[in-house]
């Protein structure tokens, strides 16, 4: 059994995997509980080291803090599984998160605030206001109306000529406001006409091929 933990390590954090050397706050865990399950779903790893060096839990109350995590700081409540693996006389909690059937989940901030956030690589990445209108449309039982106007042609056609654009962009050649602009990226990205990705400062969008 140890040798599949063992793969799983070796792969090194990303998309569906990342390591915890140690669970100290609840709501900071919340966020990759949440941004898996908006995601592809994936595995948490605790007492493994980010380099992959395996450290071992600290203590039982570590998963208590999962738990926790889950059902206070998580809306609505991230329901996982969870294997306790032994290697080299080292406890190793493997956490389970599935893919979320309806999103977005939310995270508690220290702040108060509710966030969603994504899985980018081996980064959780906070949510932008199109991909939360995509899923919120995605959820709703009211269809969604396209509209083919001079505004969508003027994206399409910067598309067609340019590998990408951004919201900014979008608002300053379309010549209009940041609403109206994100409006028309959520119905393209639910007709699969463009695609999009975030990072860290910015989202961007493409012809879908």
């Amino acid at each position: 059994m140890s040798r599949y933990i063992r793969q799983l390590i070796s792969q090194g954090e990303g998309l569906t995997l990342d390591f915890k050397y140690e669970i100290s706050d609840a709501r900071k865990i919340a966020r990759t509980l949440t941004a898996f399950s908006n995601t592809e779903g994936g595995k948490l790893l605790i007492g493994v080291k980010d380099n992959g060096n395996i450290t071992g839990i600290q203590s039982e109350e570590e998963y208590h803090m999962i738990e926790s995590a889950a059902h206070l700081h998580c809306k609505p409540e991230v329901h996982f599984l969870s294997r306790k693996w032994e290697i080299n006389g080292k406890s190793i909690l493997e956490i389970d998160i599935p893919k979320a059937e309806k999103k977005p989940y939310y995270a508690h901030s220290k702040e108060g605030k509710w966030l969603a956030y994504v899985r980018i690589k081996d980064q959780n990445i906070l949510a932008n206001r199109v991909l939360l209108k995509v899923w919120e449309r995605e959820k709703s039982n009211k269809g969604t109306y396209l509209r083919y106007s001079d505004r969508e042609k003027i994206l399409l056609d910067y598309l067609s000529m340019n590998p990408q654009i951004s919201l900014s962009k979008f608002c300053k050649i379309a010549k209009i406001s940041r609403k109206k602009a994100e409006n028309i990226l959520v119905n393209l990205v639910l007709f699969e006409v463009i695609e999009m990705s975030l990072d860290e400062s910015t989202a961007s969008y493409w012809l879908k091929k």
